[in-house]
């Protein structure tokens, strides 16, 4: 079977997953695109719907007979068509229709991500994928985030958006989860330095955006501010890198002490 109409319903459902967050909520669904996310969805036995694939993607990689195996629909469609419906700027060729992950932040949480306002998509994205590689319990998306199934937070999750748990939180419920936790800040200033913080006990992070910092909810909320000194030459760290060096600071402590996670 071969696509080449863009009037196909698999194409439009597609398009609408890949521009519509209010479609792929609807759905529970979202679209995948490139090998990576292809191999890490079959790896971590990820709920397929079905798969798009070009000719020129199946001749680069030969792997005909990979997708002949998935238990799912796989599709060929024309170049010009998975252009159409992709994110990217060049396709690779392949694209998957995955069921989101139904998993749910735990109710004794180790260690948590609350991300605050955070809008560019990149961003979010790397943080997830570090939140996911530091063994965290879960990343909070509180209000006036991206969404977490945006294709450009997709694609800066390489995946690991099949491994933790994400939820979209109003305040009150945020404040709810958290108020038996440790909870801290990430801010700018001199403030408890991250490695000096004990992120052995039950504990959430909130880091706000580069643009304007904590939200006036997250600062009104948690009294805890943790910092990461750095030259005075440098103002700041890009969100991502900052959410980094601290959950792996504190990955490194609970390892150390024998911490779960």
């Amino acid at each position: 079977m071969k696509i080449e109409s863009r009037r196909n319903p698999r194409i439009k459902y597609v398009r609408r997953l890949q521009t519509s967050k209010r479609f792929r909520s609807q759905e529970h669904a979202f679209a995948a695109e490139g090998t990576r996310w292809l191999d890490e969805s079959i790896r971590s036995q990820a709920e397929m719907r079905f798969v798009l694939y070009t000719a020129d993607w199946i001749t680069s990689t030969n792997r005909q007979e990979q997708l002949g195996e998935l238990p799912v629909e796989t599709i060929e469609v024309s170049s010009e068509l998975m252009a159409a419906i992709s994110d990217l700027e060049t396709s690779e060729g392949i694209l998957a229709v995955l069921s989101m992950l139904d998993k749910q932040i735990p109710e004794d949480p180790a260690m948590l991500l609350i991300a605050d306002g955070i809008s560019d998509p990149g961003n979010l994205g790397a943080m997830i994928r570090t939140a996911a590689a530091a063994g965290v319990d879960g990343v909070i998306l509180a209000p006036g985030c991206v969404d977490a199934y945006n294709p450009k937070v997709v694609r800066g999750g390489m995946g690991a958006h099949l491994h933790i748990p994400l939820e979209r939180l109003a305040w009150p419920d945020i404040s709810a989860l958290t108020s038996h936790l440790s909870n801290w800040i990430a801010d700018k200033g001199e403030h408890t330095p991250y490695d000096r913080v004990d992120w052995t006990v039950p504990c959430s992070l909130t880091v706000g955006s580069e643009a304007s910092g904590p939200s006036e909810m997250a600062r009104g909320m948690f009294e805890n501010r943790v910092s990461i000194p750095m030259n005075q030459e440098v103002e700041s760290l890009n969100v991502a890198v900052a959410a980094g060096v601290i959950l792996f600071e504190a990955s490194r402590q609970r390892s150390a002490e024998g911490v779960r996670k």
